[in-house]
């Protein structure tokens, strides 16, 4: 299983329940994707579809994207807390 973390937000790559729904090895194709294999590279080494691979990736991704999302809310949410941020005025309120 890969771990990515942020922050106290911790996300898990279920690679079990994507090899289950996708029905091919999902930690192998994330090995390929890390090495900088290109999608039709994969495709022709693993025998997966072009079109899974990239529903794969695109499930992959937007779990990144919510990740950082969470990051980012969680970080602005701890600045608003603490006072860390600055109020900038304008200067035309009167």
């Amino acid at each position: 299983m890969w771990t990515a973390t942020a922050g106290n937000i911790k996300s898990k790559v279920d690679e079990k329940s994507l090899s289950k729904k996708y029905r091919t090895n999902v930690g192998r194709l994330i090995k390929a994707f890390k090495l900088g294999l290109s999608d039709q590279e994969i495709a022709d080494r693993t025998g997966v579809k072009l079109s899974t691979i990239y529903l794969i990736k695109q499930d992959i991704e937007l779990l990144h994207r919510r990740l950082r999302l969470a990051k980012k809310k969680q970080e602005l949410a701890e600045a608003q807390t603490l006072g860390k941020h600055q109020i900038f005025f304008n200067p035309l309120i009167k």
